[in-house]
């Protein structure tokens, strides 16, 4: 008899052919390691063998479920997501100087370079914004893995800027459908709005071939 918030959790992959498909949508559950375990493992159990790189926010037990069901996993955590948590408690006046300070970190060559220049902005704004940088700290070993690629590999892996772009859509297409009778009928409703928008994906990412070779030599052994 109430209405209840309930969340939508989106799993985006690339095909071999390197087409966006999604693997799945859950919803409702809190997030979780015991939550992000039991959805890899749905994953694995409908045929996923192995995952490369998995990138995603700060989700809560996400490393741990990683480590657990994909072990040979590498986790990039989102430089986008990490930008914004580290300017949401920065007076607006800053933001902009700060931003483009954090650019050196995640621009750079490569992670010697960044590290240093990573330090460089903590001693620059600390004296403001005391703990700001100490994220960048803490998950260093969850943001470097992209210095490991060529700028055509990072601009796929740093970012889940393309679950976002699938979130607006899905948002605009149940625009009015606020409120659902229970997670089936919501789930229907994301299912078919993936369906629409899917049909567009029919083109693979730019430069996949290129992409595809760097990433199996990365790899080790053959990504098909």
């Amino acid at each position: 008899g109430g209405v209840f918030k309930k969340a939508a959790y989106i799993i985006l992959g690339l095909s071999e052919e390197g087409i966006k498909d999604v693997l799945g949508i859950y919803i409702g559950q809190n997030e979780s390691a015991k939550f992000w375990l039991s959805v890899l493992n749905n994953i694995k159990g409908r045929g996923v063998k192995d995952i490369f790189i998995i990138c995603s926010d700060a989700l809560s037990g996400i490393k741990e479920s990683i480590e657990a069901a994909y072990p040979k996993a590498t986790w990039q955590r989102c430089i986008v997501h990490q930008v914004r948590n580290t300017l949401k408690h920065v007076s607006y006046k800053d933001r902009k100087a700060y931003a483009k300070d954090l650019k050196k970190i995640y621009h750079a060559k490569d992670e010697e370079s960044a590290y240093r220049n990573m330090l460089e902005v903590k001693k620059k704004w600390e004296v403001y914004y005391p703990g700001s940088m100490n994220s960048w700290e803490q998950n260093w070993s969850s943001i470097v893995p992209i210095f490991n690629y060529s700028p055509e590999v990072r601009k796929i892996i740093y970012t889940t800027n393309a679950i976002e772009s699938l979130n607006a859509s899905l948002r605009r297409l149940n625009r009015g459908r606020a409120i659902f009778n229970g997670d089936t009928s919501l789930l229907k409703a994301l299912y078919l709005a993936t369906q629409k928008i899917s049909q567009k994906w029919t083109y693979p990412l730019r430069g996949w071939g290129s992409i595809v070779a760097e990433l199996t030599i990365m790899a080790g052994y053959p990504l098909n």
